[in-house]
């Protein structure tokens, strides 16, 4: 079994080609199905990347390399982009497919863009982060929230300045 965990990491780090680092509680695999699942205060780094979760299960192909992570359960992440945007956020449950580099989040999905400042606030969102695209669908009974931060408007500044000193 040990050997398969480092069989697992090995590949999915070449397919990164940065390392991936997968911690948990709880760890069972299923080579033939190409399936790892990890329990329990589940940590994933690659990179700048990190994914938190109560479960993790990863889906490999017939070369052991990572096609698919399923995390479920309190889901807590921070995402860099290609181009550089840094999200942070939860949801209940996120997939993440390493060969198109997207993000699916489901339930209560709350995705932060730390250095554009702003958020997304839905039932479902997708981030993807080759095309630097994102797309969210509210709830049944629950809208899609965005919340931009707006600078300061710089001429209502002057003008109220003006308008003290006269």
């Amino acid at each position: 079994m040990k050997k398969t965990v480092f069989l697992i990491i090995l590949s999915a780090a070449s397919l990164f080609a940065q390392e991936l680092q997968v911690k948990a509680k709880l760890f069972n695999a299923d080579q033939k199905a190409g399936i790892s699942i990890f329990e329990g205060d589940v940590n994933i780094i690659r990179g700048n990347d990190e994914l938190n979760a109560s479960k993790v299960t990863i889906h490999t192909n017939s070369a052991q390399e990572p096609t698919k992570f399923i995390a479920e359960g309190n889901a807590s992440f921070k995402i860099k982009t290609i181009e550089g945007a840094l999200y942070v956020g939860k949801a209940h449950k996120v997939i993440y497919l390493p060969k198109t580099k997207e993000y699916y989040f489901y339930q209560d999905v709350h995705l932060k863009q730390l250095d554009d400042k702003k958020e997304i606030i839905g039932d479902e969102v997708i981030l993807k982060t080759i095309e630097g695209k994102a797309y969210a669908k509210g709830a049944a009974k629950e809208p899609v929230i965005m919340i931009f931060n707006m600078p300061e408007d710089q001429n209502k500044t002057e003008v109220q300045k003006s308008e003290k000193n006269d």
